[in-house]
């Protein structure tokens, strides 16, 4: 993350983190917004919201409008929880929300309840269903083909007898089934053949664990060449249940460039994740709702389109991933000041990052 963002007097940025309504009908609804109002729904406390996306694009936002209000809430992984926020934040007269849904699917009913009422929303990083008037995330199936090749090059000449796990993401998750279909473009042509191939509702960690566990029983520690795991979570359930299995040197990946994830880079027990640059995502989503909120044009900023299940020809910006390897962390999170070197290099990682010169 290179560029840094505009310095904006904090008195501008209106950050409401009222509490949803307890229940609809306890109280009168609220009077409706000066229409300068824009929503910001994040899906769980995960620390990249917090700490990047809510910060970032809430600057872009200020910047480009000094006399908006941004609506911030999060959903803790609530589904219920996301949607009463969402429909308190339409009574209340936001007219643009940036949605990351928790559930896709789910959301559909809601955005197009708000669209009906003139709301615009923003998907944000995964696609909901229903009447979006935009979308901004990274290209999903180009990410899956991107994990995927990293295990075809890490297995080398091996490749072509390869015998690989996927551990795929949620089926609520758009997202995941993009990746599937772009790491099954690579594998299905690279390897011989997929020997175990599991969902993960919810991104569980501790599915993940089982289900791993399962591909170790069922085909020994020696029965498989690689593992394709779709996040950096579960990729970490998978690393340990291969250390305790002694199958700890065979090629894995995730995505998401967390910092456990950057660790198990450094000791080598993970072999990749993916870097998605959290900021031009988060500026770029903050520049349509501000667009969006003024009626003016967002053609520039959007120069693809998506479909989703209920809808066509959405307008999008799709960013591209950078794979990670121990070897060019250097030149890729830490460069960009996605992570610092002394978070990563803690004592037990001394000689390790010595030996990648990153002490």
């Amino acid at each position: 993350m290179n560029a840094q963002p505009r310095r904006v007097l904090i008195g501008a940025l209106a950050l409401s983190l009222a509490l949803p309504l307890a229940a609809c009908g306890s109280e009168p609804p609220k009077a409706p917004s000066d229409n300068r109002s824009i929503g910001l729904l994040l899906p769980d406390r995960a620390a990249r919201y917090d700490d990047f996306d809510r910060r970032i694009m809430a600057s872009k936002i200020a910047s480009r409008c000094l006399e908006c209000k941004i609506e911030y809430r999060n959903a803790q992984g609530g589904v219920e929880t996301q949607r009463r926020q969402f429909e308190e934040m339409v009574r209340d007269g936001v007219r643009v929300v940036v949605l990351d849904a928790v559930d896709a699917r789910a959301a559909g009913p809601w955005v197009d309840a708000a669209a009906k009422r003139g709301v615009k929303v923003v998907a944000y990083d995964r696609l909901a269903e229903g009447a979006v008037a935009a979308y901004v995330s990274y290209d999903n199936e180009k990410i899956g083909k991107l994990q995927a090749e990293g295990l075809v090059t890490s297995l080398g000449a091996r490749a072509a007898t390869a015998r690989v796990v996927m551990l795929d993401g949620s089926p609520s998750d758009p997202n995941a089934g993009a990746f599937k279909k772009g790491a099954h473009a690579v594998l299905d042509r690279k390897v011989d053949r997929i020997v175990y191939e599991k969902d993960i509702p919810g991104w569980s960690v501790p599915l993940a664990r089982k289900k791993i566990t399962e591909a170790v029983n069922a085909f020994g520690p020696t029965g498989f060449d690689a593992v394709y795991a779709a996040n950096d979570g579960m990729a970490g359930a998978a690393a340990d249940v291969l250390e305790a299995a002694g199958a700890h040197h065979i090629p894995l990946g995730g995505q998401d460039a967390e910092l456990a994830a950057l660790q198990r880079l450094v000791k080598g027990v993970q072999t990749f994740t993916v870097y998605k640059e959290v900021r031009p995502e988060a500026q770029t989503a903050g520049e349509i709702a501000v667009n969006l909120l003024q009626g003016k044009s967002i053609g520039s900023l959007t120069p693809a389109t998506v479909d989703s299940k209920s809808h066509s020809h959405i307008p999008a910006k799709l960013f591209s991933a950078r794979l990670v390897t121990r070897k060019n962390m250097a030149d890729t999170v830490i460069r960009d000041g996605a992570v610092r070197t002394d978070l990563i290099c803690t004592k037990d990682l001394a000689a390790d990052c010595a030996a990648l010169g990153l002490d």
